[in-house]
């Protein structure tokens, strides 16, 4: 494999992007989910604070290389699984956990426990897809 191969870069980043998910999805929202309703709001604004840095050094790097690999590599399977899982990891992002952090810095408590369920699930989904996306990378690496 040579560095203009896409194939060694996806299987990185789309290692960082599992890592990363499963942190949060693990670790981090069950965290916030048993912060104290008074300390709430303090934990959650620094929840925000501190991962978006982390989201925008892992996202748009997926983003590129999985479009990278798309082009490079149009006929191969693992491509078109890695492309599916990093979307469906992205598209979740977009469309359910931003909008639920949004919410969830503004919601009461009553709205609060609805909200950390939404935010659960999709966060599932995403865990999902970044193991697809793995696992397609693996597949595209291999097959190289």
């Amino acid at each position: 494999m040579s560095p203009a191969d896409p194939a060694p870069w996806l299987l990185l980043v789309a290692g960082v992007h599992l890592g990363f998910q499963l942190t949060v999805d693990l670790v981090v929202y069950p965290a916030l989910g048993d912060v104290r309703p008074e300390a709430w709001a303090s934990a959650h604004a620094s929840h925000s604070r501190r991962i978006t840095p982390v989201v925008a050094v892992v996202y748009p790097p997926l983003v590129v290389v999985l479009g990278w690999s798309a082009v490079e590599d149009p006929g191969a399977p693992g491509t078109w699984l890695a492309l599916a899982g990093g979307l469906l990891s992205v598209a979740t992002t977009a469309a359910v956990a931003a909008p639920a952090h949004g919410r969830l810095s503004t919601v009461g408590a009553a709205g609060r426990p609805a909200l950390m369920r939404r935010l659960d699930r999709a966060d599932r989904v995403r865990s999902v897809g970044a193991v697809l996306c793995v696992a397609g990378a693996v597949w595209l690496a291999v097959g190289s």
